[in-house]
């Protein structure tokens, strides 16, 4: 067996997590086991486990063409500090109890070293229309080369400073802008606090406005975009009171930042109105209304019915102007009526023939 990836020594903060990975090739595929021996001279190297420090510690591994195995270990304390060894075999007798191995597992080793987790103090401050976040680093540790602010995953600002405290401004109102943000400390390892900028539920409807069908399920939808997230999410209808899903008809759906109400079998006498989502977190409350209108089953027939009776009126007015500019018809005259008149060339023969007999 041998190693074509070895574990990386680390340094981590009390409370963050560490992952070591650990890859081996051979014929046949060799085995990889995790070992561990902590900074007390006393202690000796133990096997880790799968769930092992109280399920803090997940080991995952694959023996596919060669071995792969990563080991990671969660909510770190200064009791985790010490050396970790990724160890591998593929001798037949390699977990005999009493045959030693032909061949010796191979190690590779890693250090990983937990430090104190600093304090960091932080703060909101809101003046003549800007919010102000600060962090302050208590008695830091290690060496500070710059700090970052991040929101959403998105870096907002930084810097190369090295001191301990770090601030950044909005421009905006505190309901514009909540959420969590983070002050990042570039070190090794990497310090992170989390400033909150904390209001009541923003409550907003999905639509104002909503229709629905006589006998259809009518769905209204509201959403909290601020932080935090809504606790709880309660309906009412104007007029009737608080909606609950033990009626029958009403279902209501919750989960975080967004809240559904659908209505059964929808009822135009009973149904149509104004309903309101009300959104409660530790900060407060807020509510948004959604109009809802119910349509009779008819309704969709009504704009086809309008244009059978236009075409129909189009057609009887053109049959009727078509009746009346139709010319009537000379009738014939068979019952000794006058004659016809004659044709041009026939009088002019007839005069010139009276003319010749004159002379």
């Amino acid at each position: 067996a041998g190693f074509i990836k070895s574990p990386l020594s680390q340094k981590r903060l009390t409370q963050d997590s560490v992952e070591l990975y650990c890859e081996a090739i051979g014929n046949p595929i060799p085995e990889i086991q995790w070992w561990f021996e902590g900074n007390d001279p006393n202690e000796t190297y133990a096997q880790l486990w799968d769930g092992a420090r109280q399920d803090r510690v997940k080991i995952n591994a694959t023996y596919n063409l060669h071995s792969t195995s990563t080991i990671s270990i969660a909510n770190l304390t200064s009791d985790d500090s010490g050396m970790y060894e990724c160890r591998a075999s593929n001798d037949p007798d390699r977990n005999h109890l009493s045959k030693s191995p032909k061949v010796k597992w191979i190690r590779s080793q890693a250090n990983v070293f937990v430090i104190e987790r600093p304090e960091i103090a932080t703060q909101v401050s809101e003046s003549s229309g800007k919010l102000t976040l600060s962090c302050n680093v208590s008695a830091p540790h290690i060496t500070i080369t710059g700090h970052k602010w991040v929101h959403r995953e998105k870096v907002l600002e930084q810097d190369e400073s090295s001191s301990a405290f770090t601030s950044y401004t909005i421009n905006g109102k505190r309901e514009e802008h909540s959420g969590v943000y983070e002050c990042v400390y570039e070190a090794n390892p990497q310090i992170r606090g989390q400033v909150n900028i904390s209001v009541p539920p923003q409550v907003v409807a999905y639509k104002k406005s909503e229709h629905g069908n006589e006998g259809d399920t009518g769905v209204l939808t509201c959403k909290n975009p601020s932080f935090p997230a809504v606790t709880t999410w309660s309906w009412y209808k104007s007029g009737h009171g608080l909606l609950e899903n033990a009626s029958g008809r009403y279902i209501i759906k919750s989960s975080g930042n967004k809240t559904e109400l659908r209505i059964l079998k929808l009822d135009i006498e009973q149904d149509t109105g104004d309903y309101s989502c009300n959104g409660t977190n530790s900060y407060g409350t807020g509510d948004a209304t959604v109009n809802l209108r119910v349509r009779s089953r008819l309704a969709a027939l009504w704009p086809f019915l309008g244009i059978v009776a236009e075409v129909l009126v189009l057609v009887t007015i053109i049959f009727i102007y078509e009746k009346r500019r139709k010319p009537d018809e000379v009738p014939d005259d068979d019952d000794g009526g006058s004659a016809p008149l004659k044709s041009n060339a026939t009088n002019h023969k007839d005069k010139n023939v009276r003319q010749r007999n004159a002379n």
